[in-house]
C-alpha cells in the first residue's frame, strides 16, 4: 500500500468500482445501463488496462481465442485468432472511449483502507486522492494482479539485472547477453520463443514440467472481417466454433477417464516438436492434464531446442555472485535474471484493508478464501467481487463470466433500489452451502490434482480458483439471483414503515 498524503477532498457515490481494467472497464458499461449513473473508478495506475497495461514482456498475448475475448457488447476486428497484449490494451481502450468509461476513472488513485458503516450503511473508502463513500463496492482489481517474487538465498546481491516478468524492465538490452529464467508457467512460454534469437545464451530453470498443447493461432484478414460485417451470422459462428471447442476441451478436465485422448495429443505435440529423447524426457509432467494451468504454443518447444538454450529440469536454490544454482548442483553464470514466477493468484492486495461488519476480509479469508458464486462475501454488505475465488477454469473466457457476474450485481443492487433497503449481506450459511457444494465437486475433477499445488492453489490443499461445472451452469446460477439468500436491512431503527413495507416480504429475510 502507497504511504502517500491524503488531501481533504470528500466524494460521494452511489457504487465505486476497485480497478480499472478489464473488470472495472465492463462494470461501469453494466452499471450505466441498468441505471446507475452516478458511478466512479478509482485507479491507481495513470492509465486503465489492468494485467494488459502491466505485462509488456515480449510475446505478451492472450491464450483465449481473441472472439471470446470480448464483451458480447462491443465485436471487434481482431487481427488474428488469438490477439496479443497490445491489440487487447487497444480494444480496453477504445471501447472506454466509446462508452464513455474513461470519465468515470479516477487515475492515479490508490485505495488505502475500507471500512463499513454500520449505522450509515455506506462503505468509507481512504484514498490518496481524499475520500470517498459509497453504497456499494465493486472490487475489480482481478486474479492477476500481485507478481510472486520468490525467496531465492542471494539474489538481493546479484550484480546483474534482476526483474519479474509481469514487470519487464524493457531499458535492458537481452542482445548478446546470458540469461537465467526461473520458472516454466505461461509467461516463459510466450516470452522465451521471443528472446531467444537475440540472447547469447538462454538457461531455463523448470521446476514443474507443463503440458502443453498446440495453438492454433491463424490470421483474420481485413477482408474477412468486411464479410463478417455483411454475414454477421458467419462471425456467430466462428465464435460459437470457438466457444464449443472450449467447453469440448472442458468436459474431460471434470472428468478424468476422458483425457487420454487430450494428453495423447499433447504427448505426440511435444515428440513432433522435440527430437531429443533426454530434453523429451524432462519435459513429460507426472500429472494428469489440466492439473496445472493449460498452456497453448506453437513456439515453445522449438526455442527449447535451439543451441543457444537449455533446460534444466530443476528449481532455483540459490545465486551467489553471477552464477544461478539449481537444487541438482547445476551452476550456470548469468547476467540478467528473469523470474516468471507467476502471481499471487486471487489474492486482492486490500484484504487486510478491507473491513467489513466484523474484522477485515484477510482474517476471513485465513483459512480459505471463500464467496458465495465467487461474488458475495459474507460480512460484506454491499459490497462485491469480480473474478472472485472458484469462478475460472482453464477454458472459460474471462468476459463470459465477467458479464454473467454484472448481470447478477446489477439485480442485487436494483433490488435495493425498489425494496427501500438500504444493505444486504449473503448468509454466512448459503455462503457455506456453495462451498461445501464446489470442493465437492472439485474432487471429482483433475483440477485438484498435481498434489494440492500449484496455480489453482491460493492456499495449501485449497483450490480457490476453479469452478467445478460447465460454463453453462456458471452463466445460468449467477443469471438467477434469489434474495432470500441474503440479509437486507435498513440503516436507522427511526426509518418509516412505508420504507419497511417495501422491503422484500420473505421469512428469511430480517432487518438489521
Amino acid at each position: 500500500m502507497a504511504d502517500a498524503s491524503m488531501d481533504n477532498h470528500r466524494h460521494e457515490a452511489e457504487v465505486v468500482v476497485i480497478g480499472a481494467g478489464l473488470s472495472g472497464v465492463a462494470a461501469v458499461i453494466a452499471l450505466r445501463r441498468a441505471g446507475f449513473e452516478n458511478v466512479v473508478v478509482l485507479e491507481k495506475s495513470g492509465r486503465l488496462g489492468g494485467t494488459w497495461r502491466d505485462n509488456t514482456y515480449p510475446g505478451c498475448g492472450c491464450d483465449v481465442p481473441s472472439v471470446l475475448y470480448e464483451y458480447s457488447f462491443a465485436p471487434h476486428s481482431w487481427s488474428r485468432g488469438f490477439a496479443d497484449r497490445s491489440e487487447i490494451l487497444d480494444y480496453l481502450d477504445t471501447t472506454a472511449a466509446t462508452h464513455g468509461v474513461d470519465k468515470s476513472i479516477r487515475y492515479d488513485t490508490e485505495v488505502l483502507s475500507i471500512r463499513w458503516q454500520p449505522g450509515a450503511h455506506r462503505w468509507n473508502l481512504q484514498t490518496t486522492s481524499g475520500t470517498y463513500t459509497a453504497r456499494a463496492v465493486i472490487v475489480a482489481t482481478g486474479p492477476w494482479h500481485r507478481p510472486r517474487h520468490p525467496d531465492i538465498p542471494g539474489l538481493s546481491t546479484f550484480p546483474g539485472t534482476a526483474f519479474h516478468s509481469a514487470r519487464w524492465n524493457h531499458e535492458v538490452d537481452l542482445t548478446g547477453r546470458r540469461v537465467a529464467v526461473v520458472g516454466t508457467g505461461a509467461s516463459t512460454v510466450q516470452f522465451l520463443p521471443e528472446i531467444q534469437p537475440k540472447a547469447a545464451h538462454v538457461d531455463v530453470f523448470q521446476s514443474t514440467p507443463q503440458w502443453v498443447l498446440p495453438k492454433p493461432d491463424y490470421l483474420l484478414p481485413p477482408g474477412l472481417h468486411r464479410f463478417f460485417e455483411h454475414h454477421p451470422a458467419a462471425r456467430r459462428a466462428l465464435r460459437g466454433l470457438h466457444h464449443w471447442t472450449q467447453e469440448a476441451i472442458g468436459v474431460p478436465l471434470r472428468h478424468p477417464h476422458l483425457l487420454r485422448p487430450l494428453e495423447s495429443l499433447a504427448r505426440l505435440h511435444l515428440r513432433t516438436s522435440v527430437r531429443d529423447r533426454a530434453l523429451r524426457r524432462a519435459l513429460i509432467p507426472d500429472y494428469r492434464l489440466g492439473g496445472r494451468r493449460l498452456i497453448t504454443s506453437a513456439a515453445y518447444y522449438p526455442a527449447l531446442t535451439r543451441p543457444n538454450v537449455r533446460l534444466h529440469p530443476t528449481r532455483v536454490t540459490a545465486v551467489e555472485g553471477s552464477d544461478v544454482i539449481g537444487a541438482d548442483g547445476t551452476r550456470t553464470h548469468a547476467d540478467i535474471i528473469v523470474l516468471a514466477t507467476g502471481y499471487h493468484i486471487g489474492d486482492i492486495p486490500l484484504a487486510p484493508h478491507l473491513h467489513g461488519t466484523d474484522g477485515s476480509l484477510a482474517q476471513a479469508w485465513a483459512d480459505n478464501r471463500r464467496a458465495y458464486l465467487g461474488t458475495s462475501v459474507s460480512g460484506y454488505p454491499n459490497l462485491f467481487l469480480l473474478i472472485g475465488p472458484n469462478l475460472l477454469t482453464g477454458t472459460t473466457a474471462v468476459p463470459t463470466v465477467l458479464e454473467a457476474q454484472l448481470r447478477y450485481i446489477t439485480t442485487a443492487l436494483n433490488h435495493l433500489r425498489t425494496s427501500g433497503a438500504t444493505a444486504l449481506d449473503v448468509k454466512p450459511e448459503a455462503e457455506a452451502a456453495h462451498q461445501q457444494a464446489l470442493h465437492k465437486a472439485l474432487r471429482n475433477t483433475v483440477y485438484n490434482a498435481a498434489g494440492g499445488t500449484g496455480y489453482y492453489f491460493g492456499l495449501p490443499g485449497i483450490n480457490t480458483f476453479c469452478w467445478p461445472w460447465s460454463t453453462g451452469r456458471l452463466v445460468k446460477r449467477l443469471h438467477a439471483f434469489d434474495p432470500e439468500l441474503y440479509t437486507w436491512a435498513l440503516p436507522l431503527p427511526a426509518q418509516t414503515r412505508a420504507k419497511r413495507d417495501r422491503m422484500p416480504a420473505s421469512p428469511s429475510s430480517r432487518l438489521q
